[in-house]
């Protein structure tokens, strides 16, 4: 389950904690590549190092309060401008098919803007040299003094052009940013319902008797508590009880020890992120409908998925191509504000503030995303078959598209206590667009060459790919509405069972 994606715009939510919404080939960006912060290569890199950008985020003494107060970008994603111009047909067409945010045009206008400021301030450059130049020559004391006064009219205007340059050149980063990834072919256009079927997996669950929601179910079995939640929290928080705890601890276990098995390195992550790996992540920490924390006074905020700690994982460094790809698997806590969120199709469990996740991320060369791609997605089917639930795999139309995503499977599981079909994961190719603003390359290992040769080899930049192994909340909706009984208990699918302590039925404590 990914958040809503896209750049732009500079409005904070400030929380006491406060808030932020939510994910192209975009074909590439900047031919001359970011300076890496580590000149050697690296084969696993094992710090998180995010980095930051200035704060002026007001404090609010209110819960949730917007401010009018953003955040500079002091950051410049590597951005091919010249690759836009010379496609701003289909970027356009792609921009339109999103339903985008982004001003093309404007983005359009600003480069060619650049491109003749630059041409001036290179021209201008070129004068000043030939000035100084001139002045190592011996020279009358006349001739001396108008070559001075030259000179500095040359050092002001040649400063003004810079400035002009520097605050142009932002300003077509922050326009640019907003321009999201460029779209797989086979996707389909549209909104949401245009979506296109993948897969269907199982079959819904047969009842003879009135099925109940997880909500009856457990208030019924004693399984969580909404409403001390809403008086300590607010709503859309709850406490867990009893079974349901064990269950959450068993489900995340479960998975990892699932993935694990795959390959795939686990990691226990930062909840708390600088608010610049957030945007280079391609989330929005500045909107004013927005899905993600931020804390108030700071520039930093809470995470609404492992994916924005994973992607800094590496950031500002150079792979060695044989430590392609790197694969992880990471339990975090995820907050998310659900701005807009409400209605009988987001009550109890299904959408919440807090929650726990375990997500899958992986780093590789770009030939080889879409092969990885079909694994998660290959892993997330295994996954929800092994607990017996009934779901679907959708291959999600293009306005449904986070910024970062080039292509989106989403998994929808049956809840016969919702009537519905909900989204329990979703699985996404990124493409560069994340590692082009995170500053992740790696370095392509050529056969036969020497080592000297090798350090000049140019460096390209990675994809990187996100999917979700276990959401917990509505990985317990599935349980208890799927696995109930007549009786009113709910059993425990097979595989989690030794994590359950050979629990294998959910009872009533008191009849």
């Amino acid at each position: 389950m990914g958040l809503p994606q896209c750049l732009g715009g500079a409005t904070f939510h400030t929380l006491r904690m406060a808030a932020i919404p939510s994910p192209s080939l975009f074909r590439p960006l900047l031919n001359t590549p970011l300076l890496p912060r580590h000149s050697k290569l690296l084969t696993f890199p094992s710090l998180l190092r995010p980095f930051s950008i200035s704060s002026s985020a007001t404090q609010s003494t209110s819960t949730i309060a917007p401010s009018d107060a953003g955040l500079k970008n002091q950051w410049k994603a590597a951005i091919d401008f010249k690759w836009i111009r010379d496609n701003k047909d289909a970027v356009a067409v792609n921009i339109k098919n999103r339903k985008s945010i982004a001003n093309l045009e404007l983005v359009l206008e600003l480069y060619d803007k650049m491109l003749s400021l630059q041409k001036e301030v290179e021209h201008l450059r070129g004068e000043r040299n030939t000035v100084a130049n001139r002045m190592k020559a011996k020279l009358e004391p006349s001739e001396r003094q108008k070559l001075i006064e030259e000179g500095k009219i040359l050092k002001d205007k040649l400063a003004t052009l810079e400035e002009d340059l520097l605050k142009l050149t932002d300003e077509l980063q922050q326009e640019a940013q907003c321009i999201p990834n460029m779209t797989h072919p086979d996707v389909p256009v549209g909104d949401e319902d245009c979506s296109a079927l993948r897969k269907m997996v199982g079959s819904p669950s047969d009842f003879s008797f009135p099925v109940k929601d997880h909500l009856d179910l457990g208030k019924e079995l004693d399984l969580f508590d909404f409403d001390a939640a809403a008086e300590i929290s607010g709503s859309k928080f709850y406490y867990l009880k009893n079974e349901a705890v064990m269950l959450e601890m068993a489900l995340v276990n479960w998975t990892l020890s699932e993935v694990t098995k795959r390959g795939f390195t686990p990691l226990t992550t930062p909840e708390i992120v600088r608010a610049s790996i957030v945007e280079k992540c391609g989330f929005q920490p500045r909107a004013d409908n927005t899905q993600v924390y931020n804390i108030a006074g700071s520039d930093h905020c809470l995470i609404g998925t492992a994916e924005i700690p994973l992607g800094g994982l590496h950031m500002d460094s150079i792979l060695s191509e044989s430590s392609l790809p790197l694969k992880y698997v990471a339990y975090s806590h995820c907050f998310r504000t659900e701005a807009g969120a409400a209605g009988a199709a987001t009550r109890g469990l299904y959408r919440v503030h807090q929650f726990s996740k375990v997500e899958m991320f992986i780093l590789c060369r770009p030939e080889d995303s879409d092969t990885y791609l079909e694994e998660l997605i290959g892993i997330e089917e295994d996954l929800f078959s092994a607990l017996g639930f009934h779901f679907k795999i959708l291959d999600m139309a293009s306005a449904d598209l986070g910024a970062p995503a080039f292509r989106k499977f989403d998994v929808e599981a049956w809840m016969p206590g919702l009537g519905r079909y909900g989204e329990i994961s979703s699985a996404s190719n990124c493409t560069d667009y994340q590692s082009r603003r995170l500053g992740i390359r790696y370095r392509p290992e050529l056969p036969s060459i020497n080592q000297k040769k090798a350090k000049n080899t140019p460096t390209q930049f990675v994809h990187t790919l996100n999917a979700t192994a276990c959401a917990v909340p509505r990985m317990i909706v599935c349980l208890l509405e799927n696995f109930q009984q007549e009786d009113g208990s709910v059993i425990i699918p097979e595989p989690l069972r030794p994590f359950m302590g050979g629990i294998d039925r959910i009872v009533y404590k008191f009849r």
